[in-house]
């Protein structure tokens, strides 16, 4: 039995997403070969050639750190497969896991972190292993122009300083609180965030002085924020997994995508969005 859920399209891409989907416009789509099914290795996948019949709707559950690259790359396989859509559901990755656990309907599932895909795959809901795709590397987003001169992970622990963190049920969070315990630190923020995007939009809307975000946040808000990085960073990095769930109503489409995602073309996007390889 399926639950209904809001499933979000979105309409813009921004930053590095946008450019790198311009820059595809003109490549070819061919690629290196490997599993489009989400499983083995995390080496890049084939997309799907256009002159393959790839048809329906492939809905994805997507962590929000993901949001540009991914919305640049529904666009792109719409492109190269003329009649399909992609429709999103961005949003925290635990929260994404509850709802597929739950019943939700979907076709893809991109976690920010093996341990939220663990909640999916523990219940049986995928159809294949998950392969790891990107990783991402925290940063710290401060109001433009660094006014409270921060610059160290040490340095959000001063008094009077409003921080936000993600709850640390969210990756963003989990990756943030190892990062602090690496340093030696403790750190009580203002607020706990659902997901990265609402942690960032804090500061941008300046109720927070600074946020514990990924790099490829800061990159996407542009001159909105401004990133400062952290050593501690590199001791919480998180891998990025994707699986095609096993309840897909087009497995042949969410392969399609998938192969995208993981083919060179999709890891240019990624890439010029600051995510790491995986």
């Amino acid at each position: 039995m399926t639950r209904s859920v809001r499933r979000t399209r979105t309409l813009q891409v921004a930053g590095a997403g946008a450019a790198a989907l311009l820059a595809l416009s003109g490549c070819s789509s061919a690629s290196s070969s490997s599993s489009s099914d989400g499983s083995s290795s995390s080496g890049s996948g084939s997309a799907a050639s256009p002159s393959q019949k790839v048809t329906g709707t492939v809905t994805v559950f997507a962590a929000a750190s993901l949001k540009e690259s991914f919305t640049a790359l529904g666009k792109e396989f719409e492109q190269q497969h003329p009649g399909t859509e992609v429709t999103f559901n961005f949003g925290g990755s635990d929260t994404l896991a509850a709802s597929i656990t739950g019943g939700a309907p979907a076709d893809v599932f991109a976690a920010a972190s093996p341990k939220t895909m663990k909640i999916v795959t523990d219940q049986k809901d995928t159809a294949g292993a998950p392969a790891t795709f990107v990783r991402n590397q925290l940063e710290i987003a401060t109001l433009p122009g660094n006014p409270d001169r921060i610059s160290s992970l040490k340095d959000l622990t001063r008094s009077g300083l409003k921080v936000v963190l993600c709850d640390k049920a969210v990756p963003c969070g989990a990756a943030a609180q190892k990062a602090l315990t690496a340093a030696g630190l403790e750190l009580t923020p203002v607020s706990y965030e659902q997901d990265v995007k609402s942690a960032l939009n804090k500061v941008v809307l300046k109720e927070a002085d600074a946020a514990v975000v990924y790099k490829t946040d800061v990159k996407a808000a542009g001159g909105k924020v401004e990133g400062v990085e952290f050593p501690e960073a590199a001791k919480a990095v998180n891998d990025y997994p994707i699986a095609l769930l096993d309840n897909a109503r087009d497995s042949a489409a969410a392969k399609a995508f998938i192969a995208l995602v993981r083919s060179a073309e999709g890891q240019k996007v990624l890439t010029q969005a600051g995510f790491l390889k995986p």
